[in-house]
């Protein structure tokens, strides 16, 4: 436990995702322009904007779902698009997760797990647990909430324990009792040493979970505290 705690501390404050003049254009649209920043383990960013503004396909960008147009996105050390497709220590949630509705959460997560073999039933469980769903629980993801839907969501990005983590919009559908468990769960994976990107529209969430905040606004991606 010690020397975790003795590696943790080593690795705050290193770069983990690094962009730099990253722009997107879809033909003639621009919709980002030169983005540049750094964002450092065990730090949380906050990115607002209205709908539309490149918030999204920024988060797209540096995940891989999307080339960029110029520019390059390093996770982790390593080129999205070049020396990765997408990596391999990033949990996403980018709009609507999708799930096969006619299976329970339980065994959704535990199809995704066998992709990689990184965890196992027990991890499964407990992340499940985490996230506030009952792992026994036999009702079909079509069936469930929007809130449920969104917390196993958000089971799905960090059940293998990413350095990363890429959130747009992670509190929809939530009421105030998953808000505020979310974000314990997020301040408790930031003093782990997580690196967090999120995009919410509530200032109350910004302001209590970011170290820095930046505004998109037509693609211009602006730091604003």
């Amino acid at each position: 436990m010690r020397n975790q705690s003795l590696e943790m501390k080593t690795c705050m404050g290193k770069p983990m995702i690094e962009i730099e003049e990253v722009t997107k254009k879809f033909g003639q649209d621009t919709v980002l322009y030169p983005v540049s920043m750094t964002m450092l383990a065990g730090q949380v960013y906050g990115i607002v904007g209205n709908n539309g503004s490149g918030k999204t396909v920024l988060m797209k960008c540096i995940c891989g779902f999307l080339p960029a147009t110029s520019g390059t996105v390093r996770a982790g050390g390593k080129v999205v698009g070049k020396e990765v497709d997408f990596p391999e220590d990033m949990g996403v949630i980018i709009e609507t997760p999708g799930f096969l509705p006619q299976m329970s959460g339980r065994k959704n997560l535990e199809l995704l797990a066998q992709l990689r073999h990184v965890i196992g039933p027990k991890e499964v469980t407990r992340v499940l647990q985490r996230v506030g769903l009952d792992p026994e629980a036999r009702k079909p993801v079509g069936k469930y909430s929007l809130g449920m839907r969104q917390r196993l969501g958000i089971a799905q990005a960090i059940m293998e324990d990413p350095e990363i983590l890429i959130l747009d919009e992670p509190f929809n559908g939530l009421d105030k009792h998953g808000v505020a468990d979310i974000r314990n769960l997020l301040l408790e994976m930031k003093e782990q040493g997580k690196t967090i990107l999120l995009a919410s529209h509530n200032g109350e969430d910004i302001d209590l979970l970011c170290d820095h905040v930046f505004e998109m606004d037509a693609g211009i991606l602006t730091e604003i505290r």
